[in-house]
């Protein structure tokens, strides 16, 4: 056997994504074969350009809402990464962002059905909406408004969890599922509206950082590095239920913006808007679970990071 055919095979949809493209990097250098699917309306090929010319990666433009055609016989991996992730594409995205957590998901799973392919749904802290627990652990149902703008986010990737589960006990299906966290880090888009490139790119400009509310509300930040490592150990595990994979540290919004300013550099001030609807008041991930059973926690220290990040749309701003 060849040594190409004989390397594993992953599909990942929303390939040309942020953390879809890092994870492709990832499977990549682990000796993977890689198919990206991508229908590109929140993805960008600028995050797969340096994959060109690479025999082990195959780039297709198509919206796996529809359906998803992979001739391949052989599919070892399906990982769904799928979907608008900001809530400024919920608000102009609301009906394609539910149709690929339900929609897609179903396709999704039914190709990793139909090719006895091992599956991971990328899922979300969202799922725990506004918490009334804090920090989240997995055996939190949620506080989630279902009407409300946020919900067309929140309960697609809450579908998507129960269609998961359900192909696993019905199907026997190998499924895995993560709760992403706030993750950050290079190929962020600029002006996806989530508040680490808001930040930074009004830094940059010397422009006013604008807060929400009264800063008070917290998030816990990973680095994509970290997220993606903890993604592939879940990959590779034989553990089924629900893992929150982010960083437990947490700090106010308010505190972010000041480490922005400091950290840039930047004239910038601070000016303050009211909550949108919704937002949560507290995120914070009990990576209890991810530690016992992957043997993960995140290493990237905060600063490190975000200086990394800040180069990297420094040099966005540049082109």
């Amino acid at each position: 056997m060849s040594e190409k055919k004989s390397k594993p095979i992953s599909v990942v949809t929303g390939g040309a994504g942020f953390l879809g493209s890092h994870l492709t990097d990832r499977l990549l250098a682990e000796g993977h074969r890689v198919i990206a699917i991508d229908n590109l309306i929140t993805g960008n090929v600028e995050n797969v350009a340096h994959l060109s010319g690479n025999e082990d990666y195959r780039f297709i433009e198509s919206n796996v809402s529809n359906y998803i055609l992979v001739p391949e016989e052989k599919i070892d991996y399906v990982f769904h990464f799928a979907s608008p992730a900001s809530p400024i594409d919920y608000l102009e995205l609301p009906i394609p962002t539910l149709k690929v957590g339900a929609l897609g998901t179903h396709n999704a799973l039914g190709l990793a059905k139909d090719r006895h392919a091992k599956f991971l749904l990328a899922s979300t802290s969202e799922c725990y909406g506004d918490p009334l627990v804090h920090p989240q652990k997995e055996d939190y149902w949620g506080n989630v408004n279902p009407i409300g703008p946020r919900g067309v986010y929140d309960e697609a990737k809450r579908f998507a969890e129960a269609m998961t589960m359900a192909y696993h006990r019905y199907h026997k299906i190998d499924t895995k599922i993560v709760r992403i966290f706030n993750t950050y880090g290079p190929r962020m888009r600029l002006r996806d509206g989530r508040v680490v490139p808001a930040f930074i790119g009004q830094a940059l400009k010397n422009e006013p950082l604008t807060v929400f509310g009264d800063g008070s509300q917290t998030r816990s930040f990973c680095y994509v590095s970290d997220l993606i490592d903890g993604i592939f150990k879940l990959s590779q595990s034989d553990f089924h239920e629900p893992v929150n994979i982010g960083n437990p540290r947490e700090m106010t919004i308010k505190q972010f913006a000041e480490e922005i300013l400091r950290i840039t550099g930047t004239r910038s001030t601070i000016e303050y808007k009211p909550l949108p609807v919704d937002d949560p008041k507290v995120r914070q991930p009990d990576i209890t679970r991810a530690k016992k059973v992957l043997g993960w926690e995140p290493k990237v220290e905060f600063e490190e990071g975000i200086k990394k990040t800040i180069d990297y749309f420094r040099g966005r701003l540049k082109q």
